[in-house]
C-alpha cells in the first residue's frame, strides 16, 4: 500500500541558529560545562572558609570574594550549579514524559477516560503553583528527591494540557484515520504517527518548562524550603547573602546572574527554535 502524504513535524530543513541563538547557546554550554566539572575545578570545597569575616573583598584564589560566613563563593556558585541544573532538568525530564504520555493518551482514547483525566489535572492546575509547592513541602519536608518529583508533577499539568491540544489535532488527520483503517496498532500509530508530529512542540515546552522549573526551585530555596545545608544551589546562595547587600558585598548579585544568565540563555535558544519549525507552536505552548 503506497504512503500517506504527511503535512507533519518530519521537515527536511535543517535548523539553523541566528546570531541570538547562538549566544544562547554559547552561555547554555558554558553552565553545562560548569555543572559537569566545577565542583572538581573549584578552588575550594562547599563549606571551606576563605575568611574570619563574613563577605570578605576577592582576594588571591577567592575570585569573587567570601559569603556572610566568609565561604568562597566563586567555588560555591560552582558547586551549586550541578545541584540546581541537574534538579530542574530531572523535574523538566518528569514533567515532560507523564505530561506527554497522560495527554496523548487522553486524545487517542477520548470519550470519558479523556473527560476523567482532564478534570482531575484541572483541578491540580488551578492551585498556584508556588502555593501549592509551599503545602507539600510544608507537609512532607524539603528534600532533593521530593523537590524534584513535586516540581515535576506540578508542571505536568501543563504539559498534559499541552500534549493532549496536539493529540487532538493529529488524531484527527487523514493519515492516522488510514493507519486506523489499515488495523494499525494504537501503540504503532502512536510511535509512528503521534509523537514524530507533535516532537517538536514538545521539545520546545521543555526548553520553557526547564527555565520555569529552575526558577520555582529557586524561589523555593530562596524562601528556605528548597535545597537544605551543608548542600547549596544558586536560589539558597541568593538567601543567605542578601544581607550583604546593605554593605554594598555583590555576594548575592553573583548567584542572580548565574539564574538569569541560563534561564535567558534557554530562552533565546527556544525562541530561534520555535521560529524556526515555522508550525505555530507558540500558539499550542501557553
Amino acid at each position: 500500500m503506497p504512503k500517506v502524504a504527511r503535512g507533519d513535524a518530519r521537515s527536511k530543513a535543517r535548523f539553523r541558529l541566528t546570531w541570538s541563538g547562538r549566544i544562547g547557546a554559547a552561555i547554555v554550554l558554558f553552565w553545562l560545562i560548569v555543572a559537569i566539572v566545577g565542583p572538581f575545578v573549584a578552588p575550594f570545597t562547599l563549606g571551606e572558609f576563605v575568611s574570619d569575616n563574613g563577605f570578605a573583598p576577592a582576594r588571591g584564589r577567592s575570585l569573587l570574594g567570601a559569603d556572610y560566613l566568609g565561604r568562597d563563593i566563586f567555588s560555591r556558585i560552582l558547586h551549586g550549579a550541578w545541584l540546581t541544573l541537574g534538579m530542574a532538568a530531572a523535574a523538566t525530564l518528569t514533567a515532560t514524559v507523564v505530561g506527554s504520555a497522560l495527554g496523548i493518551f487522553a486524545a487517542i482514547k477520548g470519550g470519558w477516560i479523556d473527560m476523567a483525566i482532564s478534570r482531575i489535572v484541572d483541578t491540580f492546575h488551578s492551585f498556584p503553583t508556588l502555593m501549592l509547592g509551599l503545602v507539600i513541602i510544608a507537609a512532607l519536608g524539603p528534600s532533593a528527591a521530593l523537590l524534584i518529583l513535586m516540581t515535576g508533577l506540578i508542571y505536568a499539568t501543563s504539559v498534559y494540557r499541552i500534549a493532549r491540544a496536539l493529540g487532538m489535532d493529529i488524531v484527527v488527520t487523514d493519515f492516522v484515520q488510514v493507519a486506523r483503517a489499515r488495523g494499525e496498532h494504537t501503540s504503532w500509530i502512536l510511535f509512528h504517527e503521534i509523537l514524530p508530529n507533535a516532537a517538536t512542540p514538545l521539545v520546545v515546552d521543555f526548553g520553557i518548562r526547564l527555565s520555569f522549573a529552575i526558577l520555582f526551585l529557586s524561589s523555593l530555596s530562596f524562601l528556605g524550603l528548597g535545597v537544605q545545608p551543608p548542600y547549596a544551589d544558586w536560589g539558597s546562595l541568593v538567601r543567605e547573602n542578601m544581607a550583604g547587600l546593605i554593605s554594598g558585598s555583590p555576594a548575592a548579585i553573583y548567584p542572580a546572574l548565574a539564574i538569569a544568565s541560563f534561564t535567558i540563555g534557554l530562552n533565546l535558544i527556544v525562541d530561534d527554535f520555535a521560529a524556526s519549525s515555522g508550525r505555530g507552536i507558540s500558539g499550542k505552548i501557553a
